[in-house]
């Protein structure tokens, strides 16, 4: 995919005190005022505490589990909308807008559906200080707004396939520990909700909308997924059957669902009469799908490349590909000076007309020892140096954010060799979080195995029965003893089925399952998870 051009998002001058628990501060802390304290393999939840607010990704609000998107966080949720909208509609896929609040009699239509966000479902019951004549919902999910429109609009094979998606938020009102992108009660997403005429169509559409998603997080993200069917204990409620995406977090041992597409069957439009006349003349219930994708995106992109220095992003999404940074001497002349701005603003424009977002950061309130890191902290890819040595010498010095790694570029070659560069660290990270991922998946037969495996914080490849009270039996063995804090709750947690992978290992015949010894029918990974 190419690099994305646009304007980079303008910044504050200056990153905000570092919260949470302190350590030590080193010498180049001291001197820029900026930079992590915890760090990613000591104390990982503060890291990431720290990481979101330090990179100004989002800032907290006062209702728990709200957060407010920055700019430079909100950028990357444009880039991957403008990408994955473009490809829907390549599908026929239209976009439009229905509303926030939802009938309580609309709500409970489809049985299966509203228990499964009973738990998680917000009301509005007063308007001022009245009551209101008959609570309202706000929406976690769509179906239950959109499908009674579809009834009216659906009356003929004709009408078909109806391809609708909205770009919107939600309210899920998690009591879990919230965590910023992660968990949180308000979210942004797209979901789209389709109609076909045959169960061929919404099949396929599924395992498209599917390969998209691993896209945005592979292609984009640089974070590799895992692609595979939920088990019929975590599908979607009301739902066929769901395919998901699924990414690891190394460094917490837990899964995480990236992405979901769903064949919810003829189930919903039976619930709702969504009929339709054949070309023979008969009457049949539509064949319905439903996907959805959101920001928590975002955090898993930073808990997988982020590092003791802040975030990193992959140059597809971040809003500043390059940053600039002049470094005039206090021993330079009026006369040096122009023309090390002006040489800076010849090799902005040549990146700006390869089609990269470029920052000159020529603020002469701050050392460069203070840009160095700020930019660090915010995770832009590519940093490029122009000092008074480079311009006798003709050259700009590149240091990329994921490796550190420098190289001198002569001032000719540096609008074809930085989006080349680009590609490298794109194509890098990825490599690297794969690598890591293939590491942390064991394939195990045994439940010994499997737990060992799990307190190695890995996720778990085994033989299973695919029965739900097998599944239920796993995550209670699995799961320890709750500990004082939150830390030792999560090492102790039941593991799960993340998902039945897609691409499946040889089963040879008389295989077991791991757990209850019973014939084995695939290969699942499970795992804890977020």
């Amino acid at each position: 995919m190419p690099l994305h051009a646009g304007e980079p998002t303008p910044q504050a001058d200056a990153a905000p005190a570092p919260k949470g628990k302190a350590k030590p501060a080193g010498k180049k802390q001291k001197e820029t005022k900026l930079g992590m304290r915890a760090t990613k393999d000591g104390d990982f939840s503060e890291w990431y505490s720290q990481v979101v607010i330090e990179s100004e990704m989002i800032s907290h609000y006062d209702v728990s589990g709200c957060y407010i998107l920055r700019p430079w966080a909100y950028a990357i949720w444009d880039e991957i909308k403008n990408w994955f909208d473009a490809e829907i509609k390549k599908l026929g896929v239209q976009n439009a807008y229905f509303p926030l609040f939802i009938t309580e009699e609309a709500l409970t239509t489809e049985k299966d559906h509203v228990e499964g966000f009973a738990a998680e479902v917000a009301w509005v019951t007063k308007s001022g200080s009245s009551d209101l004549d008959r609570p309202l919902a706000i929406r976690p999910t769509s179906e239950t707004v959109m499908y009674p429109f579809y009834r009216d609009w659906i009356r003929s094979h004709r009408d078909l396939p109806l391809r609708l998606n909205q770009w919107t938020n939600v309210v899920r009102w998690e009591f879990k520990h919230p965590t910023p992108f992660i968990r949180s009660r308000e979210f942004l997403w797209q979901e789209g909700h389709t109609a076909f005429a045959t169960r061929g169509e919404a099949d396929a559409e599924v395992h498209t909308i599917l390969d998209l998603y691993a896209a945005i997080y592979q292609d984009l993200l640089a974070v590799p997924v895992v692609r595979g069917v939920k088990s019929s204990k975590e599908k979607f409620a009301g739902a066929l059957y769901t395919t998901t995406v699924e990414a690891f977090i190394p460094h917490t041992g837990r899964g995480i669902q990236g992405g979901t597409s769903h064949c919810l069957g003829q189930n919903f439009s039976k619930m709702f009469n969504i009929e339709f006349e054949t070309e023979d003349g008969t009457r049949a219930h539509a064949w319905q799908n439903s996907w959805g994708f959101t920001t928590r995106s975002i955090g898993v992109m930073i808990m997988t490349h982020g590092d003791d220095r802040g975030v990193v992003i992959p140059p597809r999404v971040c809003a500043v590909q390059v940053v600039l940074i002049p470094i005039p001497s206090t021993k330079l002349g009026e006369e040096a000076r122009a023309a090390m701005a002006a040489r800076a603003a010849e090799i902005e424009a040549a990146l700006k007309t390869a089609g990269l977002r470029v920052r000159v950061d020529d603020r002469d309130n701050y050392t460069p020892g203070w840009k160095y890191n700020y930019w660090e902290l915010r995770g832009v890819p590519l940093r490029l140096e122009l000092g008074p040595k480079d311009m006798e010498a003709g050259v700009a010095m590149l240091a990329r954010r994921d490796t550190g790694a420098k190289e001198s570029v002569a001032w000719a070659d540096v609008a074809a060799r930085v989006p080349q560069l680009l590609d490298t660290i794109q194509s890098d990270m990825l490599a690297k979080a794969k690598a890591t991922l293939d590491t942390c998946i064991e394939q195990v037969t045994t439940w010994e195995g499997f737990m060992a495996a799990l307190e190695r914080k890995h996720a778990v490849l085994a033989p299973w029965c695919d029965e739900e009270s097998v599944e239920e039996d796993v995550k209670r063995r699995s799961a320890g003893k709750d500990g004082e804090n939150k830390d030792a709750r999560e090492a102790t947690m039941g593991a799960k089925t993340l998902c039945i992978p897609l691409e499946q290992p040889e089963l040879p015949e008389g295989t077991m399952c791991f757990a209850s010894g019973k014939p084995a029918k695939n290969w699942a990974l499970w795992g804890r998870s977020y």
